[in-house]
């Protein structure tokens, strides 16, 4: 198996953002507003596959829950998700829970912190409002609509981040970073050691999306294989804005997984068979409620994801305790044995549909000097290394393609660790 090292190719990271960027850039001239209806006049025969597909995807509920913010809540069996259906997992057992939880090292955080005292941790989810729950033995999974179909490019791209070129058609060293549309501000681990997990915590706000088929996200990527290959894997887990995944503005929990390079393998959130839920009160894809505000409270959530050394999968946990579900092993090639990389950031898709660049923001749309309680932080950056322990990584590389737009600044403390601000308002008098 090829092992990346960052700290003696840096170059290579730089390929893996622009190689990530060349996916699902489709620039359409749409009322940012009105993003449901943004589909044209389709034919009965597109429908119906459509609606067959969704049939597939959408497993019939025990129980329904209205969200407030419009979705729907289906609370399904928890042995008839959609993860079941993936021919790998045709005699999957669930695991009902990790054999073992990474250890802790060092000291835990206080409370008594100054700059800590204005974060409320605990960010939640909208649907959870009227304060119903999925009974037990079911999960509770957002349904799908034939207007979130419609608004992807085809249905195989419907929930899947898309090439635009194929492999032998990208160059090693690309003339510039940014070009093809996503830009990042991230953190990157810089080791040669083999990784089993990492852990953040993550403040959450609602950037602004000025184009129907932009996004912004802030994300943990577990990655490992080639990143000019098409053999990367990778496991991904945060809130992201996306308003053509989901119809509207708000921020929402999110995953991803992939073990082509994004070719073919893979899915946002339930949208494919894969990840398998193991939690009845979290929706992933659901809205996360309520957010931080400028100069206001900060509400956060702590994302971990760990490779269980036991079977083998890969679980991902929100805050201390609660287990969300698995990624089996059954899913990987390299991510059945371990991670090369960690990153931790931001990305948008800035589509320069108005002949400028987009105003789409990142994070909270302001630049990270601006500090606590107006930029957007990841703190207590942790990895969990071979011996199942959760480490405080102690030296980060960051990277950001356009910091006009899009900036990083790292640091340390006692008590938030590795730490870095992000973000950044997309287009001003310095960013055109």
């Amino acid at each position: 198996m090829e092992v990346i090292v960052l700290a003696s190719n840096r170059s290579l990271l730089l390929i893996f953002l622009v190689f990530v960027s060349l996916l699902s850039i489709k620039v359409t001239h749409v009322s940012a507003v009105n993003y449901t209806k943004t589909h044209r006049q389709v034919s009965t025969l597109r429908v119906e596959r459509i609606r067959n597909h969704l049939n597939n995807i959408n497993k019939p509920p025990v129980f329904t829950i209205q969200s407030p913010d419009g979705d729907v809540i289906d609370c399904v069996p928890k042995r008839k998700q959609p993860a079941l259906d993936h021919p790998l997992l045709k005699h999957h057992k669930i695991q009902k829970a990790p054999r073992t939880m990474p250890k802790m090292v060092g000291k835990e955080r206080s409370d008594d912190v100054k700059e800590a005292a204005s974060v409320l941790e605990g960010a939640w989810q909208m649907w959870h409002v009227n304060g119903t729950r999925c009974p037990k033995g079911t999960v509770p999974i957002r349904r799908n609509t034939l207007d979130d179909v419609l608004r992807a490019k085809s249905l195989f791209d419907f929930g899947k981040k898309r090439r635009s070129i194929h492999l032998d058609q990208r160059t090693e060293k690309p003339d510039a970073l940014g070009t093809s549309g996503h830009e990042h501000a991230i953190a990157y681990t810089e080791t040669s050691s083999e990784i089993y997990g990492a852990k953040a915590t993550i403040n959450v706000w609602d950037p602004k999306i000025e184009q129907v088929n932009e996004f912004s996200l802030s994300q943990i990527w577990i990655l490992s294989g080639s990143f000019v290959g098409p053999d990367l894997n990778s496991i991904e887990a945060g809130w992201q804005v996306s308003p053509e995944l989901y119809g509207d503005n708000r921020p929402r929990l999110f995953t991803y997984w992939t073990s082509d390079s994004y070719q073919a393998t893979g899915c946002y959130n339930l949208l494919c068979s894969g990840f398998i839920q193991t939690n009845n009160k979290i929706a992933i894809g659901a809205a996360i409620s309520p957010l931080s505000t400028f100069n206001g409270n900060q509400f956060d959530i702590t994302i971990l994801i760990w490779k269980d050394p036991k079977l083998g999968n890969w679980w991902m946990g929100l805050g201390d305790k609660t287990l969300v579900g698995y990624w089996p092993a059954e899913l990987f090639t390299h991510l059945a044995d371990h991670a090369t990389t960690v990153e931790w950031g931001g990305e948008v898709v800035n589509t320069r549909a108005s002949g400028r660049h987009t105003t789409t923001q990142m994070g909270s749309g302001h630049f990270p000097d601006e500090g606590f309680g107006k930029a957007s932080y990841f703190r207590n950056l942790e990895i969990v290394d071979s011996d199942n322990s959760l480490v405080p990584v102690q030296d980060v590389k960051i990277l950001a393609e356009n910091t006009e737009c899009y900036d990083i600044k790292s640091s340390s403390s006692n008590e938030w660790g590795t730490y870095f601000y992000y973000g950044g308002p997309g287009f001003n008098p310095r960013c055109a």
